[in-house]
């Protein structure tokens, strides 16, 4: 049976640079596990790779189809921006294991909905000095750049990545991103000991 990895993590703290090295690694055999959102696709990205992106109309027929694992709303400096994580017949764990970038709150749900044994969590920290200014420099990066989002967002983190929250999800094993190769090893060797690929 395959697993669903979960990489939690702030924003800005390297999740999606580890995403790309774990699924680029063929021994561990991942598919990515792609969610979707109806912001604006930023520069540089791709439909179908960093999310799907849909308009909030299709969100709402996806809803009415019973497709929504969960879904998450976000008041910003550029109004509402949904996320959310789909169950819409691409997921097929007797055949494969996923890699998910998501929340605390989307892990949660997207355990409960597969179940605790297919669900694991891989949470990534960063220093909050570095990780603000990692966030700067890609906001920079964008035609429009929007820093009042950016403030938001790393504000919000503080609040749903609370001691308190990681400890009610079950959060205990965390991988400190200072050295993106050694974190990157260091996460495939402890995935190594989870998947069991022989048996998918």
């Amino acid at each position: 049976m395959g697993k669903i990895i979960c990489m939690l993590g702030k924003s800005a703290s390297g999740k999606d640079t580890l995403y790309k090295g774990l699924l680029e690694d063929g021994s561990l055999q991942l598919l990515p596990y792609v969610t979707c959102t109806t912001r604006p696709i930023r520069k540089g990205e791709q439909d179908g790779r960093e999310y799907y992106f849909h308009t909030v109309q299709e969100l709402r027929r996806m809803e009415e189809e019973g497709k929504v694992i969960e879904c998450r709303t976000y008041q910003t400096a550029e109004g509402p921006w949904h996320y959310f994580t789909a169950d819409d017949g691409r997921i097929d764990l007797s055949r494969h294991s996923y890699l998910l970038i998501g929340t605390l709150e989307s892990y949660q749900k997207v355990r409960d909905y597969f179940g605790a044994e297919k669900v694991v969590p891989v949470y990534i920290e960063v220093e909050d000095g570095e990780r603000l200014q990692r966030a700067l420099d890609r906001e920079k990066q964008q035609k429009e750049p929007c820093y009042r989002e950016l403030c938001r967002r790393f504000l919000a983190d503080e609040e749903d990545f609370s001691e308190e929250n990681l400890e009610k999800a079950g959060i205990r094993k965390r991988f400190r991103n200072q050295n993106e190769l050694e974190c990157l090893d260091q996460i495939k060797e402890y995935l190594g000991g989870v998947v069991d690929h022989d048996r998918l």
